[in-house]
């Protein structure tokens, strides 16, 4: 549309950061994303590969990069998410292959926005510390999203919606058991 128009058609950095516990949805809505940009153009296929440290960091030398390079080949024409992607910078260990993998993921991230959406999740405080060490990756990553736990309320529509659609029933006497539960499970997780 914008270059019908005769207006400029750069692509913006898609590149993004998801925050937030295990189960906040971030793995889902990365998935959507990629469809998305699919629809509108920024992304050939839309599709989602996840990854980890151990599918992208060798464990000897010259095992780091086909590792990583396999992964990205994967996700081009669309999305990877990078689970957990504090674990890639190890300042502890100066021997430790992850810095190579995220090097290749920054030239990535810079010479192939057009083809690829990287999105690095994991718990906030920890990105956070990730992206100090990493001055370069801040640069690249322009859309931070923090996905807040849910309520114990809203757990309890989950698991009313789960119940229905696997054709279990809940009885009224069991609902406030269950909701003083999970209140319970949800105070010791903060």
């Amino acid at each position: 549309l914008r270059r019908n128009l005769g207006l400029d058609t750069s692509v913006p950095s898609l590149h993004m950061c998801f925050t937030g516990a295990p189960g906040t949805g971030k793995t889902t809505v990365a998935m959507r994303m990629g469809q998305i940009l699919q629809r509108m153009g920024y992304s050939r296929s839309g599709h989602l590969v996840v990854a980890t440290r151990d599918d992208l960091v060798g464990q000897y030398v010259g095992h780091t990069a086909p590792k990583t390079k396999e992964v990205i080949k994967k996700a081009m024409g669309g999305v990877l998410l990078i689970d957990e992607a504090y674990y890639l910078y190890n300042a502890s260990n100066d021997r430790d292959y992850g810095q190579e993998s995220i090097e290749i993921l920054l030239n990535v991230m810079e010479e192939n926005r057009e083809d690829i959406v990287i999105v690095l999740a994991g718990y906030k405080d920890r990105m956070d510390k990730f992206f100090s060490f990493i001055p370069g990756m801040s640069s690249r990553v322009g859309n931070h999203i923090e996905f807040p736990n849910y309520e114990p309320e809203e757990l309890l529509s989950i698991a009313k919606v789960m119940c229905r659609d696997l054709e279990y029933e809940m009885s009224v006497d069991a609902e406030p058991i269950f909701f003083e539960y999970i209140k319970k499970t949800n105070d010791h997780a903060l």
